[in-house]
């Protein structure tokens, strides 16, 4: 009895070990060195990739030809979302995409604005 027991432990616990997700308390989720949000868009990519498949096979292009532009297509993906989670982390995209939204320049072609400041400011 107790040697059953033992040898389920054994197996949560090497399941446990494989696919460990949460790292703590207030650290972002990570899976097999996908940071945060590109978790969503691996997946994203493979359901967009399954559905191409499908698209591609219901008009009757060749099953081998299917297979091979999927199978490219999500090593392609796969990659891709794996170099950028590495170069730019948990919160990095998302700081570049802010980044370009930003003006290079303001334009005011009155003072009034500043003036208000100023004087809320002097309050």
């Amino acid at each position: 009895m107790q040697e059953k027991a033992t040898a389920h432990a054994n197996k949560f616990k090497m399941a446990n070990s494989i696919y460990n997700i949460n790292k703590g308390i207030n650290k972002p989720i990570e899976f097999r060195g996908l940071k945060a949000q590109y978790i969503w868009w691996l997946a994203a990519g493979m359901i967009a990739l399954m559905i191409l498949f499908a698209i591609l096979y219901i008009t009757g292009v060749n099953a081998f030809v299917c297979v091979g532009l999927v199978m490219g297509s999500g090593f392609w993906w796969i990659r891709y979302v794996y170099r950028i989670s590495a170069r730019y982390g948990e919160h990095g995209l998302m700081k570049k995409i802010a980044k370009r939204r930003i003006p290079s320049s303001v334009k005011s072609y009155s003072s009034k604005i500043f003036l208000q400041l100023k004087s809320k400011t002097e309050k």
